[in-house]
């Protein structure tokens, strides 16, 4: 076993001096990365069944525990360990712990992941603390850690090197922890609602459900081009014809070969759903049940802070038609607007830079964005789209330019997206053929018509609601994240030349 002289043996490198110490650990104790441990209890195990242990009191209690070396005081007769649920600390004295288990102490690092076996006991001071008869390496560390209270301080080497964010930063271990828990929550709440989850292709030999540029691939086998999935909603809809449920949902990964911000990452998290015989309205009293209870697991209340701002997921949700809005905010009203000419005329005339050939709900759309987006800090439903920009929504009764469709904002950001689902198997492929005309012209040549969708149209699929929330978004609003690669684990990022 190595003494504390070993250590003026060393070199000065902190990298060398692990690399020698796991060679004099090999040469003294053998495996220094064992395939078996036992612990009978987490260290969150441990603080909850001694929550009521006085200060300076001594159990008779012996177990054992593990985790990575995070402090270490006194030449290593203090220590703080930590697994992924808190911290113990490790006292290591000649009164209580065997000579040659002391010896190990000098080859401990910072970063190690030992094995501990001792009594349990609260020092004076109130610190739960186990005295320890045995030590064990697990695994020696080769690399030193980031110091431990400022963590990493370059925001890229956070993203890139993200175990060592979580390991020197308690927020971003929170965060995570509490995505899974949203995540989890999202489907519950889907489940207990009475929504069949199901998984749809995410490589698929027809790209669609929505309108954006696609990763490319090549099956060798079967000598196809194949694209990852934009959306699953033509699967999903194609579901909901087969009869198999009416409520159907999918938490799916979505591919987009679009830009990178602080909202956009190249791959997404989505949760989209399907509900026969229901309307948007249907939906919109769905996302607001869903966000009520996903504040009210996070933070206790529907009430919580993102940034400088105060939002409360606290239904109903106000409730905007993006004609009245735009009114509003500009005093133009479309609605009294008979024509695309007249619609563009209006918006030039206000000051706005619309293009020659826009439609009137075109520069209906392009002017709530500019004017009114920004304004939706609160969570609210914008309905009545035009139906220029929504070809896959129904009309609204009495105004056909406009559509029941709907997009949820919070933080001026979209949150949501749902439609009273168009299920005319007629005008269904009308306005597919219309919407692959105008991506042809756009350049988009690859794109074909998903004709095995329009098949089962045809075979009838009953009325719905459909939906879709962006997951990632929703978590950032919920853990107060002020990019979307703050709660992505390991987002798209630059290979570390460029």
């Amino acid at each position: 076993m190595a003494d504390t002289k070993t250590e003026n043996t060393l070199s000065s490198d902190a990298t060398e001096v692990r690399a020698q110490k796991l060679k004099l650990l090999r040469e003294q104790i053998g495996d220094v990365y064992p395939a078996h441990f036992h612990r009978t209890m987490t260290n969150a195990e441990l603080a909850a069944n001694y929550e009521n242990l006085e200060p300076n009191t001594e159990t008779r209690d012996v177990v054992t525990v593990a985790g990575r070396v995070y402090s270490s005081r006194n030449s290593g007769m203090f220590m703080d360990i930590h697994d992924a649920g808190g911290k113990i600390q490790i006292f290591s004295h000649k009164d209580t712990t065997p000579e040659e288990v002391r010896a190990l102490l000098p080859m401990i690092d910072i970063g190690d992941i030992i094995g501990v076996t001792g009594i349990v006991r609260r020092t004076k001071r109130g610190e739960l603390t186990i005295n320890a008869q045995k030590i064990e390496m697990l695994t020696k560390s080769l690399l030193p850690m980031p110091e431990k209270w400022h963590g990493l301080s370059d925001i890229e080497l956070r993203y890139r090197k993200r175990h060592l964010d979580i390991m020197t930063n308690e927020d971003s271990k929170l965060r995570f922890q509490q995505r899974s828990k949203i995540v989890s929550g999202i489907r519950r709440f889907m489940e207990n609602d009475g929504f069949m989850e199901v998984e749809t292709p995410m490589l698929q030999s027809i790209y669609g459900g929505a309108t954006a540029e696609p990763f490319k691939t090549h099956h060798n086998t079967l000598k196809l081009d194949m694209y990852l999935r934009i959306a699953p909603e033509l699967f999903l809809k194609r579901t909901l014809v087969s009869g198999l449920t009416d409520k159907v949902f999918e938490i799916n990964r979505n591919f987009r070969n679009e830009g990178v911000s602080t909202r956009h990452n190249p791959e997404f998290t989505m949760m989209e759903c399907y509900w026969a015989y229901a309307d948007y309205e249907d939906m919109m009293d769905l996302v607001e049940r869903l966000f009520e209870g996903l504040a009210l697991s996070i933070h206790g209340t529907t009430e919580f802070d993102f940034g400088d701002k105060r939002l409360s997921f606290k239904g109903p949700f106000k409730r905007v038609p993006m004609p009245a809005a735009v009114k509003e905010a500009t005093g133009i009203d479309f609605l009294a607007i008979k024509t695309d000419e007249e619609a563009r005329t209006a918006a030039k005339a206000a000051g706005f830079a619309v293009e020659k050939d826009w439609t009137w709900g075109e520069c209906l759309a392009f002017i709530f964005e500019e004017k009114v987006e920004s304004t939706l800090i609160q969570p609210s439903h914008v309905t009545h789209f035009p139906k220029d920009i929504s070809p896959f929504a129904k009309e609204v009764p009495g105004e056909p330019r406009l559509v029941e469709r709907f997009e949820t904002y919070c933080n001026a950001w979209e949150l949501g997206n749902a439609f009273s689902e168009l299920n005319d198997p007629e005008e269904q492929r009308r306005r597919m053929v219309e919407q692959l005309e105008q991506a042809h012209a756009r350049g988009e040549k690859e794109k074909q018509l998903d004709e095995e969708f329009l098949d089962a149209i045809d075979q009838g699929m009953p009325p719905a609601g459909g939906l879709g929330i962006g997951v990632d978004r929703l978590i950032m609003l919920l853990t107060n994240a002020p990019s979307i690669r703050d709660v992505i684990l390991f987002p798209a990022r630059r290979n570390k030349a460029d």
